[in-house]
């Protein structure tokens, strides 16, 4: 059974830093897209970074500069460090993986349970 388990959230001032890190186990496709998207209330869900193994990172304009995605393949591990952080950057973070780096969030099955990443003075 797939399952992806994130952890790393939190509450952080502005201009503060978390690590988000999430774990994925019986998946066996290789390669493959690691990444998370992220939805604040009443926006809709979009991509903040994602990763095909071994090749570049994608970053949405809004966090490029700042955040930080990167992978362990031997441990089906994915890391999103978050510098910098905005108060526009709170959201639940979602963990997904998937066989392609599909733009639209509707193309992938396994996602994450989110972690709430909360930035606030």
């Amino acid at each position: 059974e797939e399952q992806l388990v994130e952890s790393g959230g939190g509450l952080v001032q502005p201009g503060g830093s978390l690590r988000l890190t999430c774990v994925a186990s019986g998946y066996t496709d290789s390669p493959y897209c690691m990444g998370w998207f992220r939805q604040a209330p009443e926006k809709e869900r979009e991509w903040a970074a994602r990763i095909f193994t071994g090749n570049t990172p994608y970053y949405d304009p809004s966090v490029k500069g700042r955040f930080v995605i990167s992978e362990e393949n031997d441990k089906n591990t994915v890391y999103l460090q978050m510098n910098r952080l905005k108060p526009e950057d709170t959201a639940m973070y979602y963990c997904v993986i998937g066989k392609y780096c599909y733009s639209s969030s509707d193309m992938f099955t396994h996602w994450g349970q989110g972690t709430q990443v909360t930035v606030s003075s």
